[in-house]
C-alpha cells in the first residue's frame, strides 16, 4: 500500500491531511469544553469596571496594549502566567491586540497600584522615563458613563447568562457575589460606593472632591477596571 501511495502523490497528500486533521481533533476536542468555560477565580465585571473596560476602549488603549500573554518564557517571564481561554468568558469583545507599543496589561493588576496609574494617566514620562504614550489629563475630567454599562449588564446577564447575583467560586475556596443592580440609580450607587474606594486611594485632590460630590471621573473607572486585570 506505502508503494502505491509513494506513486500517487495526491493520495498521499490527502491521507497526510486527514491523519494531521484527525490528530488534530483528538487532542483539541477533549479539552476544549472544559477550556473556553470560565475559570475558577474568574467574576463578571461590576457596573464601575465595565464602566472602565468602557473608557478603556474609547480611548484605544487596545490599539497600544494587548490583552494576551503567549505560552513563551520571554513573556511568562515578563508578565506572568500566559493566557488561558476560560479566563476571557466575560469579555465581549475580547481585547486580545495584535500589537505591543506598549506591554501586555492582562495581570496589570499584580503589579500596578491606583496610585501608580494616577501618576502615569496624567504624565506617562514622569513615570516611565523615555514613554511615548501620551498624557490622558481628559480622563480626569469626563464624567463616566455608567448608565451605558448598566444597559451592557443588563443585557449580557439576561442574553449570556452573565452570573450575577450569584456565588462565584474563587481560587482561595472563597466565594465572591458581583451584584447588578435592580435599578439604575442602585447600579449608580453601587459604582459610586466603588469609586469611592479608588479615589481614596488617589492623590489627585480634584477627583477626590469629584467623587465626593457624586461624580465618577473617567480616570477612575478606568483604574478600577485596571486593577481587575489578574
Amino acid at each position: 500500500m506505502f508503494h502505491w501511495l509513494e506513486k500517487h502523490p495526491f493520495f498521499f497528500a490527502v491521507l497526510v491531511f486527514v491523519t494531521v486533521a484527525f490528530a488534530g481533533l483528538v487532542e483539541i476536542l477533549p479539552s476544549f469544553a472544559q477550556q473556553s468555560r470560565p475559570l475558577v477565580g474568574t467574576a463578571p465585571y461590576s457596573t464601575l469596571e465595565l464602566t472602565g473596560r468602557l473608557v478603556y476602549m474609547k480611548n484605544s488603549c487596545n490599539a497600544c496594549h494587548s490583552q494576551l500573554i503567549r505560552p513563551f518564557k520571554s513573556e511568562t517571564d515578563r508578565y506572568g502566567h500566559y493566557s488561558i481561554s476560560g479566563e476571557y468568558a466575560y469579555d465581549r469583545p475580547f481585547l486580545w491586540g495584535s500589537k505591543r507599543t506598549g506591554p501586555d496589561l492582562m495581570r496589570v493588576g499584580n503589579y500596578r497600584s491606583t496610585d501608580w496609574h494616577d501618576y502615569h494617566m496624567k504624565d506617562p514620562a514622569s513615570v516611565v522615563p523615555g514613554s511615548i504614550m501620551p498624557k490622558y489629563t481628559w480622563l480626569y475630567k469626563n464624567i463616566a458613563d455608567v448608565e451605558t454599562a448598566y444597559a451592557e449588564q443588563l443585557t449580557i446577564e439576561s442574553y449570556f447568562g452573565v452570573p450575577y447575583n450569584k456565588a462565584i467560586p474563587m481560587k482561595d475556596g472563597s466565594s465572591k457575589v458581583v451584584k447588578l443592580g435592580a435599578t439604575l440609580d442602585e447600579a449608580n450607587a453601587m459604582a459610586l460606593a466603588d469609586a469611592k474606594l479608588i479615589a481614596a486611594d488617589m492623590k489627585d485632590q480634584d477627583v477626590k472632591d469629584m467623587v465626593k460630590n457624586g461624580k465618577i471621573p473617567e480616570i477612575v473607572a478606568l483604574i478600577a477596571y485596571m486593577n481587575s486585570l489578574k
